[in-house]
Parts: structure tokens; C-alpha cells; sequence
């Protein structure tokens, strides 16, 4: 897949054997903890990033690493390892198989390589830049679907909060436009459906860097687009990310901004005369 094959071999490497662990993990249905009033951690996190950055500094001691779980351990500042090592946390304490690993790495502010692995299906999605997406080393492309109703879009919701967040409406008003919208738990692996065309489009708000690196460079490798909900350019710390097969970028931007001025807001059907 290109120039960076040390690095991205290294990556799938450390990716699997951390999936191994979490396997074990979720199979013997470890105990749950609490950070703050709703955000789950369990011992499985906290094990995978701890191995995780093991191999990293084990291969690159002087590369700087940012973990959801161990913050930024900074060193040289031209290599920053962003490692998400359990995406879907909700997910895995409740026994739903819908959860990833997500590691990328960034040299100079540019993300040179990505890649997060679902241990439940041994699915590897891994990019590098400049050099396109693959799929247990098969290439992927996005959707080629270009019209917003016959779309099948993702999105996501904090674990805390949820009262709070407007992506309710959000959601509500896509989901009145398109073919459906998902829920499934794990923005890294939303991305990566996206790229490889299993939805034609995702949004989401306030996620953190490590939730998005890997899998932003896997839609853009895979001839997608990922934006802020108006069309700025994406940054590692956007708080809005907008990601599409491209085609369906420019609808998705209207349909918000609808939603942003308050307009073709539908009221609530009648339940009392709702008839699916």
C-alpha cells in the first residue's frame, strides 16, 4: 500500500494483538466502571491502551502518544500517535458486538497512516497517505449514491447529556429525508462503514481526536469528504464532523443549515394516530 508499509504493518500488528485482548475480555464480561455520571471505562481499556502504547514506544520511545484513557505523553513532537483503544465502550459492557481499535499517526500536523480493526467480524481497515483504503487488504471505495432520500446515513449520541445535545433534531430531520439512519455506537467504525460504502454518509458532534484520526484519513483515502457541518475544512479537534461519499456532501451541508436557522423543522405525528 505504499512507502509507509513499516509503519502500517506495525499498526495492524498492535491492532490485532490488542483485539485479542479485548476479545478475551469481552468474553468473560468484565466489570463495568463510571468516569463522571454516564462515560464507561473498564479494565479492558485501560489494558488495551496500556499494551498499545507498549508497542509504540517499544518500536518509536521518542514518537508522542495522545490515548482516550492516559491523555498526551509528549516527547519530540513530529510523531503524535492517537490511540483509541476501545471505540464503542457502551457497546462492549453490554455484550453488543460493535467495537474497535483505532490507532493513527501523524507527522508534522499531516496524518500519514490509520487503522482500526473490529475484532467481532477480524475486519482491518487501513489507509496511508496518498496511497488509498483497503479492507483486509482489499481496496475500498465509498457509495456512489448521490441522491439524500435513497441514502443510508449514521450518526451518534453522548453518553451524557443526551438531553442537552441538539443532534436530536438533527436526527430527526435526516431521518425524515433519507433512506435511514443508524445508531450503532462506534464512530471509528461509522467512518470506516462509510468509506467502504456500507453508508453514504455520518455525522456526529464533539468528538475527540482520537475517535476521529484514523478513521477521517480512511474516508479521504477511499474518495470521500469529510468536513465541518458548513463545509470548513476538518481539523483533528473540529467539534463537528461531517463525512459523506462526496456526492451527498452539499445536501447533508443544506439539510443543516435548515436545521441551524430553525427552518423545515416537522412538527411530532400524532402517536395516537401513527400507523406504520
Amino acid at each position: 500500500m505504499g512507502a509507509d508499509l513499516d509503519y502500517l504493518a506495525a499498526m495492524m500488528e498492535i491492532a490485532r494483538e490488542a483485539g485479542a485482548l479485548l476479545m478475551d475480555y469481552f468474553h468473560r464480561h468484565v466489570a463495568v466502571e463510571y468516569k463522571g455520571e454516564a462515560d464507561l471505562v473498564t479494565v479492558a481499556d485501560r489494558s488495551s491502551e496500556t499494551l498499545i502504547r507498549s508497542r509504540i514506544l517499544d518500536r518509536w520511545p521518542g514518537h508522542d502518544i495522545l490515548g482516550e484513557e492516559e491523555g498526551l505523553i509528549k516527547r519530540d513532537g513530529a510523531y503524535v500517535w492517537y490511540v483509541d483503544p476501545l471505540d464503542g465502550t457502551t457497546n462492549f459492557a453490554h455484550g453488543f458486538p460493535v467495537f474497535c481499535i483505532s490507532l493513527a499517526l501523524e507527522y508534522k500536523g499531516k496524518r500519514i497512516a490509520g487503522v482500526i480493526y473490529d475484532p467481532t467480524r477480524d475486519e482491518m481497515f487501513a489507509a496511508e497517505q496518498g496511497s488509498g483504503s483497503c479492507l483486509n487488504q482489499q481496496r475500498i471505495h465509498v457509495s456512489k449514491v448521490a441522491r439524500l432520500s435513497e441514502s443510508l446515513l449514521a450518526t451518534g449520541f453522548p453518553s451524557k447529556k443526551r438531553h442537552k445535545n441538539p443532534n436530536i433534531f438533527f436526527y430527526h430531520h435526516i431521518t425524515m429525508r433519507s433512506h435511514g439512519v443508524r445508531r450503532a455506537g462506534s464512530a471509528a467504525l461509522d467512518l470506516c462503514n462509510v468509506a467502504s460504502g456500507r453508508f453514504d454518509g455520518f455525522w456526529e458532534f464533539n468528538l475527540n481526536p482520537w475517535d476521529t484520526a484514523a478513521g477521517v484519513l480512511i474516508v479521504e483515502e477511499a474518495g470521500g469528504k469529510v468536513t465541518g457541518f458548513n463545509g470548513n475544512p476538518f481539523h483533528i479537534d473540529s467539534r463537528q464532523t461531517l463525512a459523506s461519499n462526496g456526492l451527498l456532501h452539499q445536501a447533508l451541508q443544506d439539510e443543516f443549515a435548515e436545521v441551524f436557522n430553525g427552518r423545515g423543522m416537522e412538527p411530532l405525528p400524532d402517536l395516537g394516530e401513527y400507523q406504520p
